[in-house]
């Protein structure tokens, strides 16, 4: 069978194709196709084939160079993942000379280990992924140096003392590469901004905004081109607009939002339909493609949410005010309106510029009030929200909200039901909640509530950015042309991940049958068969590192984890830029306008910053919360707690405390009782004597030991299971 499908592929040489494509061509049956997938996987393991982008086989084409990032791990060595999508790189931390975690480098591929993957050693640094670090000043006898905050940084650079500025020892500084050439000596560099001591207030959140790169300051022409922007009056610019200003509008955001760029209305029709409208703030109105204020979003991506601060996308002239859907004040929107009928289908639908003016600014305690229909001035849960937010919403407010708010919440019942049956896919992960008292210190961590009018908007939003999607597609059959457009794609999982989660879910003894290919529906009804289940954290854990992560794309394959064959991004254009792009292909192309082709051409461009800025965006938010998290562990040193294992490693297991989202390491060496060994496969530690079993999942009791603020990393040790 190995010859034949050598043959096969040497008749075909610029061909690659999937395992299942190739046991087609070869007549392969059924029943002979899991051992002949075997075989495909020893051939590419031999490297007498190669293993393709997307799980397909081809004959070995592989350049004697290739360029791609690197990705350090904190035990040294790194991967390379490749630019041409091949297979990722293994690079030893002597093969690395001077790269750095996340440069972009070039690299010479050495023959690949049998079995393994291809490994190199990096010829060229085309371009740094850290232009500036941030660390820790420190002094030695005769030179001072600055440790690297990231781990997977693991050279300590040196500072002459001509170019450490006033930093002193013990500093958090941002560091600046200058001269690096031999990778056997520490790299040199001169301090470029001094942050401050680790304990003074803000340091810790001022060096995650160093260490990714943050903008914290506006250009002066992006700030010069905002103040010229028409004021507040905006109902002159009617023209062609569906005015709104009579319907019940209103927004529902977080006690602290500062900008609110989408807002709701419900209405009942003579037909027993429903109209829902999600109306969104016109940020494209006042910032036109080729601005400078467009250049920055662009360049920005999206607006970043740290702890205690937010660093937007656009300007506050815009963002906080021109934009902002105030309660009382007219604002110019895009609107999408939507006729549901009994089953929440969408039956008829608008999508047109519009004005509003928000009758009231809620927040999502005080919508949840209404609809749990109570007073809410003794309620806890709105623990963020001041008194005099509570109290602006008088009871004949309530009155008039009261019914158009359990309509809403009807509506969205309906429409997670219809979601749920097509297969939709509702992880609904805990979200960690830090709140800071006046010196930005964390005095408490929780769990971010989820309510019923979280729901709300949610299944509004989702509705909206679905039907835009679907009037692109529409609108292109329509017109028989293709409509470019920016989609928000989450591609179906498959290749060898998949591969080892049905193995992993069948080993615990779940049935999980994924057939010709994975579908929703499928994770969907395993998911349901763990929920309860001491397998329920597990199974979750492991299945969304299974799928790919959602991305924004020119190429429309639908989003597999919501089950929607068409979804896009239209809800933010304050905060997110490819929604700001939508807005404008969506006004291009109900011109039927020639100016969308050359935005058209843009699209592929901003869609891969859209997503590399989102990544990171992401990153810093998290960092931000860990490190807010250490910093209220510190008064929890030697304290016990309940926790789960989130993670299993080889050098040892990851401890998460539920009630506060924080998590620690229990280091290999403090399992003291037997010789462990990392069973990857099973997501697991196994003792070799004992057959003592650390799974991912398991419950137990740790004690706080270690707290390093420096390095946002605490240690725990295992005192007993817990009961």
């Amino acid at each position: 069978m190995k010859e034949r499908v050598l043959r096969l592929l040497e008749s075909r040489p610029d061909q690659v194709y999937k395992s299942r494509e190739l046991a087609k061509l070869l007549k392969v049956s059924k029943r002979d196709y899991q051992p002949f997938k075997k075989i495909v996987r020893q051939l590419a393991q031999e490297g007498k084939i190669s293993r393709h982008k997307g799980a397909r086989y081809g004959l070995p084409r592989e350049p004697v160079e290739v360029t791609g990032v690197l990705h350090v791990k904190t035990q040294g060595y790194g991967f390379v993942l490749r630019d041409d999508g091949g297979e990722d790189v293994f690079v030893s931390q002597r093969n690395m000379g001077t790269a750095l975690h996340r440069d972009r480098v070039k690299v010479l591929l050495w023959a690949r280990p049998k079995g393994r993957l291809p490994e190199g050693k990096v010829q060229e640094i085309l371009k740094r992924g850290h232009e500036r670090i941030v660390g820790t000043m420190q002094e030695a006898r005769t030179y001072n140096y600055v440790i690297p905050d990231e781990l997977k940084i693991s050279r300590d650079i040196y500072v002459s003392e001509k170019d450490r500025g006033k930093a002193q020892a013990g500093k958090k500084v941002v560091v600046e590469i200058t001269k690096w050439s031999d990778g056997r000596r520490m790299p040199e560099g001169r301090v470029v901004d001094v942050l401050g001591y680790p304990d003074e207030k803000g340091v810790d959140i001022l060096s995650v905004i160093h260490a990714f790169h943050l903008p914290t300051d506006f250009p002066k022409a992006v700030l010069e081109e905002v103040e010229d922007l028409p004021g507040e009056n905006q109902s002159m610019a009617l023209e062609h607009r569906l005015d709104l200003r009579d319907k019940l509008v209103f927004t529902i955001d977080p006690a602290d939002a500062k900008d609110f760029d989408d807002a709701v209305s419900l209405e009942r029709l003579p037909n027993g339909n429903r109209l829902l409208g999600v109306h969104i703030a016109d940020v494209t109105h006042f910032v036109s493609a080729k601005s400078a204020v467009d250049r920055e979003a662009l360049r920005r991506g999206t607006s970043v949410y740290l702890v205690d601060r937010v660093i937007p996308m656009l300007p506050e002239r815009l963002s906080s005010e021109l934009c902002s859907l105030r309660p009382g004040q007219d604002r110019l929107t895009y609107s999408v309106m939507m006729e549901l009928n009994a089953e929440g289908i969408v039956v008829d639908y608008q999508i047109r510029e519009s004005i509003i003016q928000s009758a009231y600014r809620l927040t999502y305690h005080q919508a949840q009030e209404i609809l749990d229909d109570s007073k809410g001035a003794d309620r806890q849960r709105d623990g963020n929200s001041k008194p005099s937010e509570r109290e602006s919403i008088t009871q004949e407010d309530k009155r008039i909200l009261g019914e158009t708010l359990r309509e809403m919440a009807d509506v969205s019942r309906i429409l997670f039901r219809g979601w749920e049956k097509s297969g939709s896919i509702d992880f609904d992960a805990p979200e960690a909640e830090v709140i800071l008292d006046d010196r930005g210190r964390p005095k408490r961590l929780g769990i971010r509530e989820r309510l019923q009018s979280h729901r709300i908007i949610e299944s509004f939003m989702l509705l909206a950015n679905r039907t835009v999607a679907e009037h692109i597609q529409w609108l292109s059959r329509e017109r028989g042309s293709k409509h470019p457009f920016v989609y928000r794609i989450h591609e179906r999982p498959q290749g060898e991940k998949l591969d080892e989660f049905v193995r992993f879910v069948r080993a615990l003894g779940y049935s999980f049958d994924i057939g010709k290919r994975a579908t929703p529906k499928k994770f969907q009804s395993l998911l349901n068969q763990v929920k309860g289940t001491r397998y329920e954290i597990l199974v979750e854990e492991v299945a969304l590192r299974t799928m790919m992560k959602a991305v924004y794309a020119t190429r429309n394959v639908g989003h597999f984890g919501l089950a929607f064959k068409q979804y896009t991004h239209f809800t933010s254009p304050i905060r997110r830029y490819p929604d700001l792009t939508v807005h404008r292909l969506l006004k291009a192309y109900s011109q039927d306008r020639a100016t969308s082709v050359s935005l058209a051409a843009k699209l592929s461009s901003i869609c891969e910053i859209a997503t590399q800025r989102e990544i990171v965006a992401q990153e810093a938010e998290r960092e931000s919360v860990r490190a807010k998290q250490v910093e209220f562990m510190e008064d929890h040193l030697g304290e016990e707690f309940d926790g789960i294992i989130s993670g299993v490693v080889s050098f040892g297991i990851f401890v998460e405390i539920p009630e506060y989202l924080v998590e620690g390491l229990v280091h290999i060496n403090e399992l003291d009782d037997d010789y462990y060994v990392h069973d990857e496969l099973r997501y697991c530690l196994v003792g070799q004597a004992k057959g003592k079993v650390f799974r991912l999942g398991d419950r137990v009791r740790v004690q706080v030991v270690r707290v390093m603020r420096d390095m946002r990393k605490i240690d725990f040790i295992l005192v007993d299971e817990a009961s």
